[in-house]
């Protein structure tokens, strides 16, 4: 069954905060549901073309590109460590150590692209 604790989340941080750092992105660190690492990205130099929104995280390689699909996929990579993934579709059995969401901006804060 899927868990992200809080405590699971500082270990994570560090990583994640490097990443957003090499991007100059800013953005939150957060857990959802105890089930759910979620990194909300506020501003940055990167512009994503949409001011809010989900990212889809296994179709990055395919929506994305240049520094966009980069940065991306470093950030999932920071949020992945020590994860696991024993989900076997064909007998409907699910297995995470965790999952992870990136949103772009909030619903009540778009993201700002930094000059």
């Amino acid at each position: 069954m899927a868990y992200m604790s809080q405590e699971n989340k500082k270990q994570l941080a560090p990583a994640i905060r490097a990443v957003l750092k090499k991007y100059n992105m800013k953005g939150t660190i957060s857990v959802d549901n105890y089930s759910t690492l979620v990194v909300k990205l506020s501003k940055g130099k990167i512009d994503f073309e949409e001011s809010y929104q989900d990212i889809n995280t296994y179709w990055i390689e395919s929506h994305f590109d240049g520094v966009k699909r980069d940065f991306l996929l470093e950030l999932k990579n920071a949020m992945m460590q020590g994860n696991y993934n024993n989900n076997d579709i064909m007998t409907d059995y699910f297995d995470v150590g965790w999952y992870i969401t990136i949103k772009i901006g909030n619903y009540d804060k778009n993201y700002e692209i930094l000059k």
